[in-house]
């Protein structure tokens, strides 16, 4: 698996902004057992550099697996510690799909390709 973090100031998410220092991280092949590790530690090297909004974009993800997911859902929640938007990009529909199935689409945003995301609906408050 190859990664590649960039800065790619100026994202806009629909109607609301991205924060003009986002980060988006692209990600290229294998989320398994044994690129996990390493994609946890670039993503929290990523979260520690971001202000705004941290997004992986999936575009050149060809499979992942639980432990890729868990990789996902266990930087959401580091990010929602330090006050920092996670999400997801361009998620090809196998991914949209297993997403789906997990019940992770209900939690974690899914936004459309990296340089014009559009953030999922945010549930009403109550």
């Amino acid at each position: 698996m190859i990664i590649v973090s960039t800065r790619q100031p100026g994202l806009r998410a629909g109607a609301r902004p991205l924060p003009a220092d986002a980060t988006v991280v692209r990600l290229h092949g294998d989320i398994d057992i044994f690129s996990s590790p390493a994609l946890r530690d670039l993503l929290i090297h990523a979260l520690d550099q971001s202000t705004g909004a941290l997004v992986c974009d999936l575009t050149d993800v060809v499979f992942c697996d639980s432990s890729g997911l868990a990789v996902l859902v266990g930087m959401q929640r580091r990010a929602r510690a330090r006050g920092v938007d996670f999400g997801v990009a361009s998620p090809r529909p196998y991914m949209v799909t297993l997403l789906h199935l997990t019940g992770l689409d209900r939690s974690l945003p899914l936004y459309g390709k990296a340089t014009t995301l559009v953030p999922p609906p945010r549930p009403a408050s109550i």
